[in-house]
């Protein structure tokens, strides 16, 4: 696998819909940049899909994103939310997901989302 010095934080928008979300994860496994995401963006992309998706259960999901975190081992980040409080943005729900990516590697470099109008950051840590 190649190696990028990118980082990509995979907002629970992008994971949400499979095709996407099938090949943002075969970036991330060819090494374009180093794929990312949290506890709490599997939490919101499964609990959306659930919601609209009576079809698909639980343990479906879970076996996705647990499959998710076996092919990109250090996908899954955990510790960051120690950071969450001292954010101040527009939206306090993104909190989380750029917390994610500063957390692992000192700061974003690329937060993959789909939101139509980016946020503006204030208070960020660097």
């Amino acid at each position: 696998m190649m190696s990028s010095p990118f980082t990509a934080v995979y907002d629970a928008c992008v994971l949400y819909p499979a095709p996407l979300r099938d090949f943002l994860m075969w970036l991330g496994l060819l090494g374009r940049f180093r794929a990312r995401w949290s506890p709490q963006i599997h939490d919101e992309w499964k609990r959306n899909l659930l919601l609209n998706r009576p079809d698909l259960t639980r343990a479906q999901l879970d076996r996705t994103s647990g499959l998710m975190d076996l092919a990109i081992p250090d996908g899954l980040v955990i510790g960051h939310e120690t950071l969450i409080a001292g954010l101040n943005l527009p939206d306090v729900d993104d909190r989380h997901v750029l917390t994610s990516g500063s957390f692992y590697d000192g700061h974003p470099r690329l937060r993959q989302t789909s939101t139509a109008s980016p946020a503006e950051p204030r208070g960020l840590p660097w």
